[in-house]
């Protein structure tokens, strides 16, 4: 039995134009910015939907949207999802990357919200 929930709607665009997504997106959607040196190729545009990080990604590629789901078993989550349809893509880290039916990007990644909110939100799945 694993746990996992919907933890980020992530804006993926090409480097070249990472700062101009990030200025319109945090200025269409009224959001303060806030990139953590430990990341720099994430923006986040703060507090845009309460408990789901949502955040500019600069990316060697193309521009588009992508999901990231944390899980407290990123092999049972990886394989729940495959067993739903899902095909993998890549690996980088811990996380996985699979693409849905219907072509999009979603990562799988292990908790990494707030414990508190992670365990008050998260689906459990048998």
């Amino acid at each position: 039995m694993h746990r996992s929930r919907l933890y980020a709607l992530i804006i993926d665009a090409p480097q070249e134009t990472a700062g101009a997504a990030t200025a319109f997106w945090s200025a269409a959607l009224g959001a303060d910015v806030r990139t953590s040196p430990d990341e720099p190729e994430f923006t986040d545009l703060v507090d845009v939907v309460p408990g789901l990080v949502t955040a500019v990604q600069s990316v060697d590629d193309t521009p588009r949207h992508h999901l990231d789901i944390e899980t407290d078993d990123v092999a049972a989550e990886v394989q729940r999802l495959r067993g739903l349809g899902a095909t993998p893509v890549s690996r980088w880290l811990d996380c996985h990357v699979l693409r849905a039916p219907g072509g999009h990007l979603l990562c799988v990644i292990p908790v990494a919200s707030d414990r508190e909110l992670f365990e008050a939100t998260a689906t459990r799945w048998p």
